[in-house]
């Protein structure tokens, strides 16, 4: 496996010809890129070497797209039709500007708005607006609902078409340009003529709450974001409980899960993967809290290596699981280039929780289920582990 990068990411939609990242909001989903398995988090450039040689069923893909290219058609959309063809539902091939792109992601940068939603009985809410961005500077907020994109109704439309509305059809050429938000307060309809930006985000913001509770919320694994998390841990106050708060994180480097969970765990196993067959394991660096009571908070949103996270703390008893199901990722995806310089995306395998659950599917399910009041409850939960 050497040289190999593996992906473990939400689905990928295309909208003419686009590339559409879902993410629960308008970030673009995070990858697990240069992780597996190995300890580097370099990023998915076009051309770079953690695009490995087509072989396998990506050699299969990269002959098709060959043929194409001898044809003189494109060898993207051939590539496409052979991945669609292989019934691999989380498959995805990249133009070289999209994988750029992909990468950028990678640390945190994208284009939108700056604003992050959810689909709640068939209707999009927005979840949260960046400060300072196009959506804080129209005076978007949190709970208003979102009706119509450039005319367009996204009532009963899936989020992750939302996300590819929001963002524009061409990622790298979009910042600049406006798109006509549809929006709804109460009884009060309204539109917003918003200018696309290029953004970036913090992953890892840390809050508190009554009684010294520290709140660390992780919006995705970005470079670096493992280590905030241990930090953000390190710092919160020696009597009182965490709260690790996973809903919308679509996913992200699982080296930066793992580092993540280092914070909690005193080494040991976080989760196991197979490739083609073959069986590789990811441990916890030594040296984590395993003291301090902690809660995981998780929804439909929480997706990928976010589960991968949840699921440790949950077998290994480490922290107590609230919200709703996650959404059930945990295909491995391996990229290998193409040709024309592009690169094909294809599932290799499926991830595991230290006691053997698979995730692909099926999601976590939470100790205590709850829904909107979650993080209120978070207080009286930490006091019932003797915070």
């Amino acid at each position: 496996m050497s040289g190999r990068a593996l992906f473990c990411e939400p689905r990928r939609i295309r909208r003419g010809g686009a590339l559409a990242l879902v993410f629960t909001g308008v970030l673009v989903a995070g990858a697990v890129t240069g992780s597996l398995p190995g300890p580097t988090d370099r990023k998915p450039a076009a051309g770079s070497t953690q695009a490995a040689a087509p072989v396998g069923r990506h050699a299969e893909v990269a002959e098709a797209a060959e043929a194409a290219m001898a044809a003189g058609t494109s060898p993207v959309e051939a590539a496409q039709r052979a991945v669609s063809r292989s019934g691999d539902r989380w498959g995805a091939v990249y133009s070289p500007d999209e994988y750029e792109e992909f990468a950028d992601a990678l640390d945190g940068r994208y284009t939108g708005v700056g604003l992050w939603a959810r689909e709640r009985s068939g209707r999009i809410e927005v979840t949260g607006v960046g400060s300072g961005t196009p959506a804080a500077d129209a005076g978007i907020r949190a709970g208003d609902r979102l009706r119509s994109v450039d005319g367009a109704t996204v009532d009963g439309r899936p989020v992750t078409e939302v996300v590819s509305l929001l963002r524009g059809d061409d990622t790298d050429e979009s910042a600049g340009t406006t798109v006509r938000l549809g929006l709804e307060r109460g009884t009060r309809t309204w539109s917003e003529t918003l200018r696309r930006a290029r953004l970036s985000r913090d992953a890892v913001t840390v809050d508190g709450l009554p009684g010294g509770i520290t709140v660390v919320k992780v919006a995705a694994f970005t470079k670096g974001s493992g280590d905030e998390v241990r930090d953000a841990v390190r710092k919160a106050p020696a009597d009182a409980g965490i709260v690790l708060d996973l809903r919308g994180n679509a996913g992200g480097l699982v080296a930066e899960a793992v580092t993540a969970a280092s914070a909690f765990l005193d080494g040991g196993l976080v989760a196991t993967y197979d490739v083609e067959g073959e069986q590789h394991a990811l441990h916890a660096e030594p040296g984590g809290d395993t003291v301090r009571p902690l809660v995981a908070l998780v929804d439909g949103g929480t997706m990928s290596a976010a589960e991968l996270l949840t699921g440790a703390l949950q077998d290994r008893g480490r922290a107590v699981v609230v919200g709703s199901r996650t959404f059930g990722k945990g295909a491995v995806q391996m990229p290998g280039r193409l040709p024309d310089g592009s690169v094909a995306e294809l599932t290799v395998g499926h991830y595991r929780t230290p006691s053997g659950r698979g995730v692909d599917g099926q999601g976590i399910t939470p100790d205590l289920e709850a829904e909107e009041q979650a993080l209120q409850q978070v207080g009286t939960i930490l006091a019932g582990l003797g915070r």
